[in-house]
């Protein structure tokens, strides 16, 4: 057993669930930023802007209530600079931070690299997820069995509601379902996306580790990952039912799962292979494997959709492929110690915001040049940040997998 698996599986115990403590006023942690940020900035607000018209209408085939691709040769066309959708109207742009190791968040100002606030939530909290709808981030806190509501116009937690071993959260495309990746529990719950109540539960007994996932084009199903059993299993999304299996080999670990933007391919990155899987959903075999770096761990597009950003945990980096061919142009090193996990794009596409998990660190990268800009210092543990708001119409979850 490595250690990364080691670390993951001393986090991954059962405890009970944690009660709430009151909100903090200022941040225990001191940032160190890069740069040359203005403190005394105002605070960054998402302007007015319409969602992208669909070019089309729902295509035979979709899952029904999906709303219709804007373009049907790439599923992030909704995700371009300024398609912001009318939810976040005069939402105020903020960094938040989950410290997994100190259970709390931190809340950065993007303008300054500053903290602005701290507060506690549940224990271990692992990733900060916006709901399908865009009113609230969810924090996910993996052994106190609660989920934290976040007001995205405040940036204030609310009153936590219980759910079990929630490590990660998606929606359904057609929003009617949250889906809590119990992961220490095998299992993915189906959740109303509101209250969390639950609808009903598949277990996947074969599947140890399933944590990360994302949806076919036409939302009729969605791949997750089995970190801990080296699979990929692929599910109905509307009669909630496996139906195949992926095995890719013992000695893999495969992370974050994302589509391409042509909807043809899903990839899969493996820390333990040290780069991603391409995988046809179709025929549920991997076509091929490209090398990025040691500790392959997240997977992020540009708001054009032609380069995809993969983090290189276990060797300080950052992978730059073209998303169409998945060639590797570019590699960004942030420094021998940083430990890039997860995070996501900038709501204007010039920036690259990593957790720095095992350093207690924020890292800022330019997309243009992949400059370090920042090393924010935070909490014990960071892990899926999220930068919010970003274009998009809807969240499929994660740290910000948006349609």
């Amino acid at each position: 057993m490595n250690h990364h698996r080691r670390r993951r599986l001393l986090g991954l115990a059962l405890a009970a669930p944690l009660a709430l403590v009151a909100c903090a006023g200022a941040p225990t942690t001191t940032p160190v930023a890069v740069g040359d940020p203005t403190p005394s900035a105002p605070a960054v607000t998402t302007p007015a802007s319409p969602p992208a018209s669909p070019t089309v209408g729902p295509r035979p085939g979709d899952l029904p209530g999906m709303p219709p691709l804007v373009d049907p040769a790439d599923v992030y066309a909704a995700d371009q600079v300024g398609e912001f959708a009318p939810a976040v109207r005069g939402v105020p742009q903020r960094v938040y931070v989950p410290n997994s190791e100190s259970d709390s968040v931190d809340v950065i100002d993007p303008r300054t690299f500053k903290i602005i606030d701290h507060f506690p939530v549940g224990k271990l909290p692992q990733h900060v997820v916006p709901s399908y709808d865009l009113t609230t981030l969810w924090v996910n806190n993996n052994q106190g069995n609660t989920l934290t509501p976040l007001d995205p116009r405040t940036g204030k937690p609310g009153t936590a509601l219980p759910v079990d071993a929630p490590y990660n959260l998606y929606f359904t495309p057609d929003g009617r379902s949250a889906m809590i990746m119990a992961e220490r529990l095998r299992r993915i719950d189906f959740r109303d996306p509101h209250t969390m109540l639950l609808q009903s539960s598949l277990a996947v007994p074969d599947c140890e580790g399933v944590n990360h996932a994302d949806f076919s084009a036409d939302g009729t199903f969605f791949l997750a990952s089995c970190e801990f059993a080296g699979k990929m299993i692929k599910v109905d999304t509307a009669n909630r039912t496996l139906v195949g299996t992926l095995d890719l080999g013992a000695k893999m670990a495969p992370q974050d799962v994302r589509l391409t933007p042509d909807g043809t391919r899903f990839v899969s990155a493996d820390m333990n292979a040290g780069g991603i899987h391409v995988i046809d959903p179709v025929r549920l075999t991997e076509t091929s494997f490209v090398k990025t770096g040691r500790g392959a761990h997240g997977v992020y597009f540009s708001r054009d959709s032609k380069d995809m950003y993969v983090s290189n945990r276990d060797e300080g980096s950052v992978s730059v492929l073209d998303a169409a061919t998945l060639e590797v142009r570019a590699t960004w090193k942030i420094s021998p110690t940083a430990t890039p996990d997860m995070g996501g794009v900038s709501a204007d596409g010039t920036q690259l915001w990593l957790s720095g998990r095992y350093r207690s660190e924020v890292y800022v990268l330019d997309t243009g040049t992949g400059t370090l800009l920042a090393t924010i210092k935070v909490g014990a543990g960071p892990h899926g940040l999220a930068f919010f708001p970003q274009p998009g119409r809807y969240s499929l979850g994660h740290t910000g997998t948006y349609r």
